[in-house]
């Protein structure tokens, strides 16, 4: 028997699509080892959403290359899709495919055993007008499923290389989409977590069907108990899609919505499509229709031309909206982009300074979107044992709202959807007591290997 191993660089995506290709090795009989074992296959899945990436993606193709000179090494993902001649000329490589054609890889790796020829399968992504099905029918993680909705972005803002290394927006097809959910609950899984490059694009490229129909077939699915949006931007979130937030009961109380910049002069030179007001706005019609609703974002910090002012404005504004917590980026050259030309840099030390102020902010406001629910009993479903903990008696998992809630539990408890009571609140972790299990369900399977 054959043995793979993988290394996925980069976005929840990417796992998603790692988990995706092993399906496929698996049925072709192959036998899953860790990244740091001997394989005769190595596949690596790469990221280039910044010019470290594309360094690491090279350090992590050289040392499979090390570990065993004869394994026959396959480089997929986004720098092999934007630097394929590149990603070809590092010494052992032997099949590069972009993210296009991953269903053949398995066709790949035992041609080229048979021709000992390399591989260069990368096509003309912004010429793809079909979405790659690749399906993950069960996932090593037993709580949530991840489910892959969309693919490629139309947004080409100007720090990002996404668009040429995804392509632009395609949507799986809605019955493909329901079909893949059912399954997914048929296994036991309780969460679905819709995901994709630009999720609240998804349904631009049909007719009449849009992202508030598909949540609304989804809401029918008997056995569903939670839907989650991996992340929406704000110009995507209309009246119809507030509706389904409002109205189902499944819909779960946490949205991330890039923000990237609070300061309309930083937004227009990003190519953001919406300004601080609208933006401000649909918080408030959110907050409306769903009251609690935790908002995640995303900001970049020193973007090219980002003056101090500008910045303390991002920084009040973010306070102002009371958002529940922040992925903070510093802003990084990405060779190939508008912004990497932009003469106008922003030092590194000013950089730094800027995102330890926005880390501080991002506590203060964890722990005071936390602390409302002390007292609460919300439903978790716990994932893991909590890390923190020596006797091991507590386990984590996420309440719908996305707190991270520690409560006494079992491993037979896994996957299942509990009451528990909030006792108190810290920043990163809220702290609470078993009440009941709401209904017992058979635990989802395990991806094996």
């Amino acid at each position: 028997m054959s043995r793979i191993a993988f290394h996925t660089l980069g976005c929840k995506v990417n796992s998603y699509e790692t988990e995706a290709m092993w399906q496929l090795f698996q049925q072709a009989g192959y036998q899953k080892v860790d990244f740091e074992q001997e394989a005769d296959v190595y596949l690596i899945n790469t990221c280039t959403v910044t010019n470290t990436g594309d360094k690491k993606s090279r350090q992590i193709i050289r040392r499979a290359v090390r570990q065993n000179p004869d394994a026959v090494i396959a480089v997929t993902g986004c720098y092999a899709q934007t630097s394929p001649a590149e990603v070809a000329a590092i010494p052992g490589v032997d099949i590069v495919v972009g993210t296009q054609g991953r269903d053949q890889l398995v066709g790949y790796v035992d041609q080229f055993r048979q021709e000992r020829l390399p591989i260069n399968a990368v096509g003309n992504i912004m010429k793809q007008r079909e979405y790659e099905e690749l399906e993950v029918p069960t996932f090593s993680d037993r709580t949530r499923a991840s489910l892959k909705i969309q693919e490629g972005c139309n947004n080409f803002c100007t720090f990002c290389i996404i668009p040429w290394a995804k392509g632009l927006s395609r949507s799986r097809k809605p019955e493909n989409v329901l079909a893949q959910a059912r399954q997914l609950v048929a296994a036991g899984y309780k969460e679905i977590v819709l995901t994709g490059i630009h999720t609240g694009g998804y349904g631009d490229d049909f007719e009449d069907y849009k992202l508030a129909d598909l949540l609304w077939d989804l809401d029918r699915i008997e056995g569903l108990k939670r839907i989650r949006i991996s992340s929406i931007e704000a110009s995507q979130v209309n009246e119809k899609v507030i509706e389904v937030l409002n109205a189902s009961e499944k819909m779960c109380r946490h949205l991330h919505i890039p923000l990237q910049a609070g300061d309309n002069e930083v937004l227009k030179r990003m190519r953001r499509k919406y300004t601080v007001e609208e933006y401000r706005e649909t918080i408030r019609q959110l907050h409306e229709a769903m009251p609690n609703l935790a908002i995640t974002t995303d900001v970049i910090v020193g973007f090219p031309g980002e003056t101090d002012e500008q910045f303390e404005n991002g920084l009040r504004f973010v306070e102002e909206l009371g958002m529940y917590q922040l992925h903070v980026f510093p802003y990084s050259k990405r060779t190939g982009t508008p912004a990497a030309r932009m003469t106008d840099q922003v030092p590194e030390n000013v950089k730094n300074e800027r995102v330890r102020k926005f880390i501080e902010l991002s506590k203060r406001l964890q722990l005071q979107y936390s602390q409302q629910f002390v007292g609460d009993v919300l439903e978790v479903i716990p994932e893991r044992p909590y890390k923190e903990d020596p006797t091991g008696g507590l386990y984590m998992g996420y309440a719908d709202n996305y707190l991270q809630v520690a409560f006494p539990a079992t491993e037979e408890m896994v996957g299942q959807v509990c009451k528990v009571k909030i006792d108190r609140a810290e920043a990163d972790y809220v702290f609470g007591s078993f009440v009941r299990i709401i209904d017992k369900v058979p635990r989802p399977a395990v991806l094996s290997n």
